[in-house]
């Protein structure tokens, strides 16, 4: 008996086991190596995000990798034209652009700009725009708000924000971007750019004073109504119209009207979300954005992905019916006046390496990707102009190439309240020229960025007033000139006189006769980030100088900065508006980042700079203005606060079934604008994932042919011994 069932168990295995590999083949066209077979196919952009955001409160979000969710989600009243360049403010929620009128010293209306001290921007929203659907919104029969206060038992059930079984909507009104201007001056908050507007928006540094007061003396924590408090110079004049004083020697002023910060927020969303039983469970506006936009944030899984949603409330906006000459040549006006946006779904998943990411958009599981160094050889080649093109592999997949030259800065700072590094003194200024001469920067743009990039000469990059491209427009202090008066880096002998100069010949403290040991703040993983580390080492040894590399999140880097506790660190800044005043603003006293929580990272301060800045941030462009820019760049190059690092080339890559992809350095509300041809990105996917099968068949092939003889030398087996 046991023979006999032994034998029927073998002939089973075999019959199924061929049968399995039967059932495999009809499936080989498709894809099954998919990285998230959980995301539906279908009209959903597929793209990746490598660290996760921390601020997502138009209040105190300033990074660019925060700005690519939230600006998907809220809505300032301006918007820059997707299309035109130069960059061009048009309406965004607003009806028209902002009517300014102009106020003198008696609060008298004037005609004469020259005569005013204050600018009145008066800003009509459009009716009828309604924001997503949100708890926050939601109200019981009595006709109070459902969530606020939120049950006990209500919260105990709640873990994402889709966990409330009602969400409700309601219209934008001019009053929520009131309360938005006074949200960013409440001291609580940290809004990084409340220094800034405390000059610029008449009583804002007085309201900001009287909040702070007031909580200290009578508010115990929880939500505090800031509907109850006025600001002189903000104040709604209607449903839909609203008013900003702002002061007549800042005409950048409108600029910020496109950006986040001066996004509306509903009071209900603060009160909502100021509740500590939802805060227990991160149920909080830094985790879930609440706006009016083209999406809505509905799934965030910061370590896995994170999803926006079409908003089944936006309002009507459509694709713009004009642009540059090119782009209707160049399939970029075909969408012309078509209602957006046009994708249902965004997918942001987890990448913390380049390679797998790369190889994703090579399989078309991402949509669109950068050029890391790695990839760099296999997406582009290098024509005999000297200019890039995209490889053969790239134009056999139908991969698109666009570039851009970005409004960016990247460099390396001096925490200048640094008792070792920062300072004024003879001391700590040669050190840091000495080590600005030793970072070589041409050497990085071509190890790390092949030549995508163009060392800095300050902070002001290419396309702003101020940036020049003369040869004798060169930092002094770093560069001399060749034969043909071309900036050339100084030697390194004459940087290591520097360095005996500040009392540190050969990299040894003469005060103490120990090695100078100096401390370098970043961000980073994985081999892009180890090999720049290691370079950066090597930099500081050319001085006999020891660096030690203090790698942490970005959230931890954030806080580090806040606090002053960095030394010397790498950081950027992208444009926000195309004025140089966006980029000296870096280095404004007023706005250190560890006295005021600003954008001066360095904590840099000058009376002088200070003295200049205030002058030329108010005025038009022209020659006394690009002399007093020069005045500035002067001091800055001298004091050296930053080795002025880079800008950089933008390089990206979009699959052709991505459509009405143009650069746009200044917008961040780029997705509503994008089409995706997802079947035709199915069947490319399927085609170039196609399972390789031909092992599993010879493999199964081979296991028939040694298993069928050993089956039949059985089976005789159990004739004879029956007999």
């Amino acid at each position: 008996m046991a023979a006999e069932k032994l034998r029927k168990l073998l002939l089973h295995k075999l019959k199924y086991g061929y049968a399995a590999l039967l059932l495999v083949l009809p499936a080989c066209d498709q894809a099954w190596n998919s990285p998230n077979p959980e995301i539906a196919e279908g009209n959903v952009l597929r793209t990746s995000f490598s660290e996760r955001p921390k601020f997502l409160d138009p209040a105190r979000s300033y990074s660019s990798n925060e700005y690519r969710i939230i600006a998907q989600v809220y809505e300032p009243p301006l918007q820059y034209h997707y299309l035109k360049r130069p960059y061009r403010l048009v309406p965004l929620t607003a009806k028209a652009m902002p009517k300014l009128s102009y106020i003198d010293a008696a609060g008298r209306v004037v005609d004469d700009v020259e005569r005013a001290t204050h600018t009145v921007y008066e800003i009509e929203i459009a009716p009828g725009i309604r924001y997503q659907p949100h708890p926050a919104f939601a109200r019981g029969g009595d006709g109070g708000l459902l969530y606020f206060p939120v049950a006990p038992d209500v919260a105990d059930e709640v873990r994402t924000l889709a966990d409330f079984p009602v969400h409700a909507s309601r219209e934008l009104t001019a009053a929520d971007y009131v309360y938005q201007i006074k949200r960013l001056a409440d001291a609580a908050l940290h809004s990084p750019v409340a220094g800034l507007f405390s000059e610029q928006i008449l009583g804002f540094a007085d309201f900001r004073k009287k909040l702070g007061e007031y909580r200290s003396r009578h508010h115990r924590g929880g939500w505090l109504d800031l509907r109850k408090f006025d600001m002189r110079g903000v104040e709604t004049v209607g449903r839909y119209r609203y008013r900003i004083t702002v002061d007549s020697g800042y005409p950048q002023f409108i600029y910020w009207l496109s950006m986040l910060f001066f996004s509306p927020m509903p009071w209900e969303a603060d009160a909502f979300y100021s509740q500590e039983l939802l805060q227990q469970r991160n149920v909080t506006l830094n985790w879930y954005p609440v706006g009016s936009g083209a999406y809505m944030l509905t799934e965030n899984d910061p370590n896995l992905r994170m999803v926006l949603e079409r908003n089944p409330h936006y309002h009507d906006a459509y694709y713009p019916p004009d642009g540059e000459p090119q782009d209707r040549s160049q399939g970029l006006l075909r969408d012309a006046g078509q209602k957006l946006p046009f994708l249902d779904k965004v997918v942001f998943s987890l990448e913390k390496e380049d390679i797998p990411s790369w190889n994703k958009f090579l399989q078309g599981y991402y949509d669109s990707s950068g050029i890391s160094s790695d990839s760099f050889d296999q997406a582009l080649e290098v024509r005999v102009d000297g200019e890039f093109a995209l490889s053969e592999q790239m134009l056999q997949r139908g991969i698109n190439l666009k570039t851009a030259v970005m409004a960016t800065v990247i460099y390396i700072g001096f925490n200048m309240f640094d008792p070792v590094i920062g300072g004024y003194g003879e001391r700590a200024v040669k050190l840091r020229r000495a080590i600005s001469i030793a970072v070589d920067f041409e050497e990085f743009i071509s190890i790390f960025l092949n030549g995508r990039g163009v060392a800095a000469q300050g902070p002001l990059p290419p396309g702003i007033f101020g940036h020049s491209k003369e040869q004798d427009d060169v930092n002094r202090y770093v560069y001399d000139r060749d034969q043909e008066r071309n900036p050339v880096r100084k030697s390194l002998d004459e940087a290591r006189a520097l360095l005996r100069e500040a009392g540190y010949e050969d990299g040894i403290d003469q005060r103490t006769g120990k090695p100078l040991v100096l401390y370098f703040d970043t961000v980073g993983s994985g081999p892009d980030a180890k090999s720049f580390l290691n370079w950066m080492r090597k930099q500081f040894a050319k001085l006999n100088v020891q660096l030690v590399i203090r790698n942490t999140d970005y959230n931890r880097f954030q806080d580090k900065m806040l606090n002053g506790n960095a030394q010397i660190f790498r950081w950027g800044w992208n444009a926000d508006y195309p004025d140089p005043e966006n980029f000296f603003f870096l280095l404004y006293g007023p706005h250190a980042k560890a006295e005021d929580g600003g954008e001066n990272a360095a904590n840099y301060q000058s009376a002088e700079f200070d003295r200049l800045y205030e002058k030329m941030k108010s005025m038009d462009n022209g020659p006394e203005r690009r002399e007093i820019i020069a005045q500035m760049m002067e001091i800055l190059r001298r004091d050296a606060p930053w080795i002025w690092g880079f800008h950089p080339k933008s390089f990206s890559l979009h699959h052709e079934w991505l459509e009405n992809v143009k650069p746009n350095l200044m917008a961040n509300n780029l997705l509503k604008y994008y089409r995706l041809d997802h079947e035709l990105r199915e069947l490319n996917t399927a085609q170039w994932n196609r399972p390789v099968l031909w092992p599993l068949v010879l493999f199964g092939l081979l296991l028939l042919f040694f298993l069928l003889p050993a089956a039949g030398v059985y089976r005789r087996r159990l004739r004879r011994t029956a007999l």
